[in-house]
């Protein structure tokens, strides 16, 4: 079940003794994760990049609807903007809560897809009643053609802190967050007219705010507050791990190669 809705995926519920996997990490592996999950090793056309990871991390060559691990085997399972890539995401999500006991789960949200739309994603996915909706993104009406990702991903967030703090203050506008505890409560392409409605026709005042609840002036300040101090401590956090550097796949195995007797 849903337990939070971190800020981002640097606030997240890991305790030091957790042991961490991460499935489909791609180029950009996440620090405190142990073991590393992808499938395609020499094939960029699903992320940005060649593979990379950290010293301290074991890579494993697995697909994510079939995970060569035992039942609850990780304190903790990340998997940040995979699930939207996957063929079968029933197995998939069955698959990350069989290997784990917590975890976090991050995909663009419908309107993320909207704004810089992938041709390998295949479903868009909206948060309802803490529940992560998947639609088949080929039956969704829209235009997937104009691609804005320039400005809204390599551009705002790198130079607007308004941008920025819009992020973090209305998470959930084009990043879904979703983190839980022994499992993941979703519906694949649902029909019923409810949940159907935010896929397939215009948004209404009921429906954005059931998505966007809206806030009192306290809750608001308080948000801008909470936010603008998170970007702070995101600052010192890349101070500090300066030095702690991700390499490609290939080094890493080659480096330990060396190191064997």
């Amino acid at each position: 079940m849903r337990t939070r809705t971190p800020i981002d995926r640097w606030d997240l519920s890991i305790r030091k003794q957790d042991r961490v996997l991460e499935v489909g990490s791609g180029h950009n592996p996440f620090y405190r994760s142990n073991v590393i999950v992808d499938k395609y090793v020499n094939d960029n056309t699903q992320r940005c990049g060649d593979i990379k990871i950290f010293p301290h991390q074991q890579f494993v060559l697995a697909d994510g609807e079939h995970l060569p691990f035992k039942d609850k085997e990780f304190d903790y399972v990340i998997c940040n903007q995979v699930l939207e890539h996957v063929e079968n995401p029933e197995l998939f999500i069955r698959e990350i809560c069989r290997v784990g006991k917590r975890g976090y789960m991050e995909t663009p949200s419908l309107i993320g897809e909207f704004l810089f739309p992938k041709e390998v994603h295949r479903w868009v996915i909206l948060d309802i009643d803490n529940k992560l909706i998947l639609f088949a993104k080929d039956l969704v009406p829209g235009n997937y053609k104009n691609n804005y990702g320039e400005l809204f991903l390599n551009y705002l967030p790198y130079q607007s802190l308004p941008y920025k703090l819009l992020g973090l203050t209305e998470g959930e506008l084009m990043i879904n967050r979703y983190e839980w505890e022994d499992s993941i409560d979703f519906i694949i392409n649902p029909q019923d007219k409810y949940y159907l409605s935010f896929f397939t026709q215009k948004w209404d005042r009921t429906m954005v705010e059931k998505l966007f609840p809206p806030r009192n002036v306290f809750n608001e300040i308080k948000k801008v507050c909470s936010s603008s101090y998170h970007l702070v401590k995101g600052k010192i956090r890349q101070r500090l791990t300066r030095g702690k550097t991700c390499v490609p796949l290939e080094q890493h195995h080659l480096k330990n190669q060396n190191s064997l007797p």
